[in-house]
């Protein structure tokens, strides 16, 4: 009987991508990012042909097998069994990966790169540069053809989309995270002269520095893995408790207040760094407002009290209480409220209704925000640089370790391991502390509840808690956004534009004329920051799927491995990506795409916590009948879970667009003459003394990203859950806060 080929096989697609990259796209990088101009011309070019004309003109014949190994893998559908294509799949597709992983990193510029090979009998006649985007377009479609033959073989319950999914995920987290990462901690075991070395390794781990408690013996400071490890552990706790105070207030009280309240959360988050330390030392500091006042009042001298453990933490504590507040609200909206109704209605007060169901329903929310607030804090580096005076920290002793008078590597590797083994400590507890509880509030059931109003003593903490602290941050920003108004803080107090003429300045002259000194690095940043939040939100909703729906091996790994880009200082990962991505064959150092993929991998993590967590309170049911009638795995997270999941979306977007737009320390050693980013430009202003263009170029920037985050919102819309609203049905709200009454009656 003759074997009919299937031709919507999914393996003959991605060998058609496969020929297609390799014939008419540049299979090494170019360096010119207006290629597509002069595209005839590539072909005739030895730096820019494409693959097949690289091994067939150019004496390239390593990458006959690459090449050819994807057209191999197109056999499958003529084998008659499933298991018979898997394994074909697998050795065709598996062996030319491994050939074009392999040569890439064993062949560079100068012919072979590993054992000397190249001065002996085997020396090559050519190099070759880093991977462009033929090469890469190859080695997708590769990868994607062994995850079809891994699923034909059985494995991930023969789910093709899941198992590509799964190991596209895990080889760019092996990739991009994994990789550069525990090159640089290698550092720690190695000497001088680059070789292993124990005794080395122990000395510098083991240094009084670090370990020392002399803060118990009436020193000032601890050592400071013990500083970071304490500043870590009461900023978690403190953004914790008044995300969760915030987000509870916005949801069941301040409805009407509620744009309000969310613009003054959530501005900390859309504005560079340094504004929340420069606008607390204008408060705080030695000539702060503050001190000035106690000084002509009470006649005590002003003094360097804020530099401390405290303004580092006061600081830490405006900048990511708004992280806490984004996920928590995501958790508060997905606690249905007929949980609640029927704990009222067996008699329970507000107050224990509150405490034993909607308390223990944001389980996976407080212990995600406690676990990204932990994490933030201690790879924190602009705040404790501005404010912290002499109390160190394991971020700030990296950076100085790596540009400071005495450049030490080593060092500074062993204070990224210690940095990074607490982050795993936290993490392992976190998974323990929530265990194999089941925290579903979410079915396909139906849910017209109305949430009730919060129990009058979580109001009234809420309340004073939350609302003088959105206060006191309004404060901070008044004064330093005031300060890109005025034409010299401390001195001349009249008011002016100028500095925003000097950053912002255009005229028109046959059209628009951009004078202004800040418009490039704007525009820059604008481009890689809008391609970069897409990617972050995309990937990291479809690794907490993974993470919450589907079981594999390694899925601990795999979760530990997103969470690695946070569990190092931003100084350090950038650092990184200059080691791991300077030689073939991923040579992006230099490029936009280097500080793009950063971007995304820096903010992954905030992404997949958010996502977790909500994915946690989606009963699984729902995923099992759109599979029963019919839909496949794509379908369902498309038309079922993305429209549950977005306010996780939103957080996504938001979360991953601002930090591109105002991180410093992970692209500080990335950014390059052409790719310069808002936060350098500001921060060269800074260094020349001009604060008034810089403090400008921040409102900028706010405004900007005011602007995106509601763009965001109204674009991605609420989440739509069928429940009542007080307007819809004024009669049942009345009727349900009357319901405890009349129980207790």
């Amino acid at each position: 009987m003759e074997q009919k080929i299937d031709y919507s096989d999914a393996s003959l697609g991605w060998a058609a991508l496969a020929l297609a990259a390799s014939l008419l796209l540049p299979w090494y990088a170019m360096p010119d990012s207006g290629w597509l101009s002069a595209y005839p011309a590539l072909f005739g070019d030895m730096a820019s042909a494409p693959g097949w004309l690289q091994a067939a003109a150019y004496q390239r014949y390593w990458l006959w097998l690459p090449l050819a190994a994807p057209l191999l893998a197109a056999l499958a559908p003529l084998c008659p069994t499933r298991r018979g294509q898997g394994l074909l799949l697998v050795c065709v597709a598996g062996t030319g990966l491994a050939a074009l992983l392999a040569t890439g990193y064993a062949i560079g510029p100068q012919g072979w790169a590993w054992f000397g090979w190249q001065d002996g009998l085997w020396a090559l006649p050519v190099g070759q540069y880093g991977m462009g985007w033929g090469g890469a377009l190859v080695l997708l479609a590769l990868l994607m053809q062994l995850a079809l033959g891994v699923a034909r073989l059985g494995y991930f319950q023969g789910n093709e989309f899941v198992a590509g999914a799964v190991l596209l995920c895990s080889a760019l987290l092996i990739l991009f995270i994994a990789f550069p990462v525990l090159k640089s901690l290698s550092g720690a075991f190695l000497d001088e002269a680059g070789g292993i070395s124990g005794a080395e390794a122990w000395h510098r781990l083991s240094s009084e520095r670090i370990w020392n408690l002399g803060c118990l013996q009436g020193k000032n400071t601890c050592g400071v893995a013990w500083n970071t490890l304490a500043l870590a552990l009461a900023t978690a706790a403190g953004t914790t408790v008044l995300g969760t105070l915030l987000a509870l207030l916005t949801e069941r009280s301040l409805v009407r207040a509620r744009p309000l309240v969310r613009v003054l959360s959530t501005l900390p988050i859309v504005t560079p760094p340094f504004v929340v330390g420069l606008g607390l030392i204008l408060l705080f500091g030695r000539a702060g407002l503050v001190n000035q006042a106690i000084e002509q009042l009470f006649g005590i001298e002003p003094s360097r009290w804020f530099y401390s453990a405290k303004g580092v933490w006061l600081a830490q504590m405006i900048a990511f209480t708004p992280i806490a507040y984004m996920m928590m609200r995501s958790v508060a909206q997905s606690v249905a409220p007929t949980l609640e109704e029927a704990a009222q209605t067996l008699r329970a007060k507000p107050m224990r209704a509150f405490m034993t169901v909607t308390l223990p329903l944001l389980g996976p929310g407080l212990a995600n925000a406690f676990l990204v607030g932990f994490i933030e804090s201690m790879a924190d580096f602009g705040n404790p640089i501005v404010v912290g005076g002499q109390f160190s920290v394991l971020s700030t002793e990296i950076f100085f370790a790596i540009v400071g008078a005495q450049l030490d590597p080593g060092r500074a590797a062993s204070l990224a391991l210690i940095l990074s083994t607490f982050a795993l400590a936290v993490f392992v507890l976190q998974r323990m502390a929530l265990g194999k509880g089941s925290y579903t509030s979410m079915s396909g059931k139906g849910d017209n509840g109305i949430p009730p109003p919060l129990p009058a003593p979580v109001r009234r903490v809420a309340m004073g808690v939350a609302m003088p602290w959105l206060a006191f941050t309004a404060i901070i920003y008044l004064f330093a956004f005031a300060g890109g108004f005025v034409k010299l803080w401390g001195r001349d107090f009249s008011l002016t534009l100028q500095h925003f003429q000097t950053g912002f300045g255009f005229e028109w002259d046959h059209g628009i004329v951009w004078l202004g000194a800040g418009w490039d690095s704007l525009w820059t940043t604008l481009r890689l920051a809008g391609m970069a939040a897409p990617l972050t939100a995309i990937l990291g909703l479809l690794m907490a799927y993974l993470l919450a729906r589907v079981q594999f091996r390694g899925r601990n790994a795999f979760e530990f491995g997103a969470l690695l880009a946070f569990a190092v200082p931003g100084t350090v990962l950038g650092v990184a990506y200059v080691m791991a991505f300077n030689v073939p064959p991923f040579e992006l150092t230099g490029t936009g795409l280097i500080i793009l993929l950063c971007f995304v991998f820096r903010n992954l993590p905030v992404s997949i916590r958010a996502g977790s967590a909500a994915l946690k309170q989606i009963d699984k049911s729902l995923d099992e009948a759109s599979a029963m009638l019919g839909g496949s795995t794509l379908t369902t997270l498309r038309r079922v879970v993305l429209p549950l999941l977005r306010p996780a979306l939103v957080a996504s977007l938001v979360y991953g667009f601002v930090r591109a737009m105002t991180t410093v320390s992970s692209v500080i050693f990335l950014v390059s003459a052409e790719y310069e980013l808002a936060t350098t430009f500001i921060i060269g202003r800074v260094g020349n003394g001009e604060y008034g263009v810089a403090l400008a170029y921040c409102t900028v920037l706010t405004i900007l990203m005011l602007g995106a985050t509601g763009m965001v919102q109204w674009l991605v819309g609420e989440r739509k859950l069928g429940r009542r609203t007080t307007q819809a049905a004024p009669e049942q709200a009345q009727a349900q806060e009357q319901a405890p009454a009349l129980a207790q009656a």
